[in-house]
């Protein structure tokens, strides 16, 4: 069903209104139920009431009566006084004899069928097998609505039965509609109320209840290996709301654990990568050297008129080998001891253009979309990064014939975008996964740590370093990091 597929939100919203409406249909079928149910008691009560009050009138008749006292005088004895009994009670009177024949009624024609002069059969039968001596006959659906018919025995001062007592009354249904309608109305009157206020309570409360579940959601969603990630702190939440967010602090710790062994374990496995590529860099001039040093052992004599010339050459050769190594060294130092972090509030624009005022190159172009952009940057690292992107531009575009070097300052929502751009020979599709590799390179020289270091000093400020490229055609270099 598409109901259990719907947030949780709006099916505690609509579970509490359904169940309002439930129970409110409900209480309002079983209370008019009730109602009638009472209501017809009460008429019922009403009826031998009344009934026991005529009788009372009618035996006392049947005692002080001057005729004789059996069936056939019964008309006789109440000829007028039934018409008092009448206006007395309210309500109509008929006398049958005990086979069921009408003997006297207090109005002209028989109530309600002026064509019949006969009790019914099946009152007839149950007043004879009633233990009580009494038959209520229920009439429904008839012109003057629903009413009782109440039959008993008239008897003599022996309890003689001689003839039967019916009390055709009429219940006041325009009364009881009356009443039940007016009943209904403050009812319906008083749910709508409820129903109101369940519409409110259900949206707030659906509301308190998902936004504990919402907040932990956020929080798992932000949650990320390579940050130190936030614990949930909510207060007034449920039991089941603080068992899973103890379950996610608890996970948070475990994550920064994992984290820290992962981080350190990756360290290890760097510098044993980096201690194998700095051997390996270092052997390179030592050979040449090791080489030079045994020619000139050999080829030594003072005597030799060119001495001072191959000298010179020789030690020339030297000091290249040493001038390489301690690049090397350099290189590896800068890698290896990253500057500490400072925080500080920059000028973005006018950090990058002090940075690019150490180039000479006439086809280095610079622009920026406003003169201040602010963000949380340290200086020196921000220079740092755009020397290093226009550096390797400009060795990307060196057998370029036009050569050109596009650096821009743009905002992108709440970040900060340095571009540089170059229209070098770009980067093949073999070499783009590894390009923030840090021992990787095309070059003939050096150890490729540049992009590696600049990655690290971007993602240090929560930014990011992207690039797209075509080879031949150049490529541009895309930096992200939050602005103030």
């Amino acid at each position: 069903m598409k109901f259990f597929t719907r947030s949780l939100r709006t099916r505690i919203f609509f579970s509490m209104i359904f169940l309002v409406l439930g129970a409110s249909i409900l209480i309002a079928g079983v209370t008019i139920i009730q109602y009638k149910d009472e209501a017809r008691a009460y008429q019922k009560d009403k009826l031998k009431r009344k009934e026991a009050s005529i009788r009372a009138s009618i035996n006392y008749e049947i005692k002080n009566t001057t005729y004789p006292v059996d069936t056939e005088h019964i008309p006789l004895i109440f000829k007028d006084k039934i018409y008092e009994l009448q206006n007395i009670h309210g309500t109509e009177i008929n006398i049958y004899d005990l086979k069921g024949n009408l003997l006297k009624s207090s109005k002209a024609t028989f109530f309600r069928d002026s064509l019949s002069t006969r009790m019914s059969k099946e009152a007839l039968e149950g007043l004879e097998n009633s233990q009580s001596n009494r038959f209520v006959q229920y009439h429904f659906g008839g012109e003057g609505g629903d009413y009782q018919s109440s039959y008993s025995y008239i008897t003599d001062q022996y309890f003689k039965p001689l003839a039967i007592l019916n009390l055709p009354h009429i219940e006041d249904d325009g009364f009881v509609d009356t009443q039940l309608k007016s009943f209904l109305s403050i009812l319906g009157q008083v749910y709508i109320v409820m129903i109101i206020a369940a519409i409110l309570l259900s949206y707030f409360l659906s509301k308190y209840i998902t936004s504990s579940l919402k907040a932990v959601s956020e929080k798992i969603l932000a949650t990320r290996l390579d940050r130190k990630n936030k614990k949930i702190k909510l207060k007034d939440t449920s039991v089941e709301i603080r068992s899973l967010i103890k379950a996610y602090n608890s996970m948070i710790d475990e994550l920064e654990e994992s984290a820290v062994k992962l981080a350190r374990s990756e360290r290890e496995q760097a510098w044993r990568e980096m201690a194998k590529q700095v051997a390996h860099e270092i052997k390179n001039p030592l050979t040449p050297m090791r080489l030079s040093v045994q020619s000139f052992e050999r080829r030594f004599d003072p005597d030799d008129p060119d001495f001072k010339q191959k000298l010179k050459e020789f030690s020339s050769t030297l000091i290249q080998q040493i001038d390489t190594m301690s690049s090397i060294a350099s290189a590896f130092s800068n890698f290896a001891k990253m500057p500490a972090q400072q925080n500080e509030e920059l000028n973005v624009p006018k950090i990058v253009k002090l940075g690019l005022d150490i180039f000479n190159e006439d086809y280095i172009y610079f622009e920026t979309e406003r003169d201040e952009i602010l963000a949380k940057f340290d200086r020196t690292q921000l220079i740092r990064v755009v020397t290093n992107l226009v550096k390797n531009a400009i060795q990307a575009s060196e057998e370029k014939e036009n050569p050109k070097i596009e650096v821009a300052v743009k905002t992108d929502g709440s970040n900060v975008v340095i571009l540089v751009k170059d229209n070098g020979h770009g980067i093949s599709e073999e070499n783009k996964p590894r390009i923030f590799e840090p021992k990787f390179t095309t070059k003939s020289s050096g150890m490729g740590l540049g992009l590696g270091i600049i990655k690290t000093i971007i993602e240090a400020f929560q930014g990011s370093i992207n690039f797209t490229s075509e080879e031949g055609e150049g490529t541009t270099f895309i930096v992200k990091f939050p602005k103030k």
